[in-house]
């Protein structure tokens, strides 16, 4: 009888996902720093969120790419741990083979977003530095929402042909993914064929951030907590 791991399939039903390869007896264990990472992640996010909508001085457009950031995060964070402290704590590794495909848009399509905002912010830092007077009737918040918007949509498209392109492949070979969730490379090993068309438009997506994103974003990536405390501080009265 065939193993069904490594049986002839166009679409498999499911997927398994291995975790964290040859430590799977420290899985519970290593879950103790992820719980608490996606546990910081949460609070972190929905405190930014919190305080800049409560808070009128932080009604600005620095303070806004910030929620957006702070969204980001949930996202990025809520598409990858929960499966991932399911493997850990209760062995969970199967995953249908459409949630693995959602998994991977959601999880590349968040990165996307996060580098996409990162460069909003260094616009909007340029302005406030090069141009001072003229910020607030520059970077207004319905330019802002544009801003937002064309981020969220720049990334919905650039990543939306990598699922795509993952389904129509067939695969033969296995159907573990040697990590704790769904990642393009992961499946684009799996599948068999002519696979090249995924791997350069994998390689586009990745030019499009380390390339075209990166160099103005950046500087920015260690301030990030730094300038939204020292914001809380500036708007405190007598300041």
């Amino acid at each position: 009888m065939p193993n069904s791991n490594t049986t002839d399939f166009t679409n498999p039903f499911t997927f398994i996902l291995q975790g964290i390869p040859g430590l799977e007896a420290a899985h519970v264990w290593i879950s103790i720093p992820f719980s608490a990472m996606y546990a910081i992640a949460i609070l972190g996010s929905f405190t930014i969120l919190f305080i800049v909508k409560r808070e009128p001085s932080l009604h600005e457009p620095m303070y806004y790419f910030l929620c957006m950031l702070a969204v980001t995060d949930l996202v990025m964070s809520m598409s990858i741990m929960p499966k991932m402290l399911s493997i850990f704590w209760f062995n969970s590794r199967e995953i249908d083979f459409s949630a693995c495909l959602t998994q991977m848009y959601f999880i590349h399509c968040a990165s996307e977003m996060e580098s996409g905002i990162f460069v909003a912010m260094a616009l909007d830092r340029y302005v406030a530095i090069c141009d001072p007077l003229r910020h607030s009737t520059i970077l207004t918040n319905p330019m802002v929402a544009k801003i937002g918007l064309a981020v969220v949509l720049r990334s919905g498209l650039l990543v939306l042909p990598l699922p795509v392109l993952i389904r129509q492949w067939p695969y033969c070979r296995t159907n573990i993914i040697p990590e704790p969730f769904c990642l393009h490379v992961a499946m684009v090993k799996l599948a068999c064929g002519d696979t090249r068309a995924s791997s350069y438009y994998g390689l586009f997506v990745l030019f499009c951030v380390m390339v075209l994103d990166t160099p103005s974003h950046a500087p920015l990536s260690p301030s990030r907590p730094i300038s939204f405390l020292t914001g809380l501080s500036s708007s405190k009265p007598g300041t």
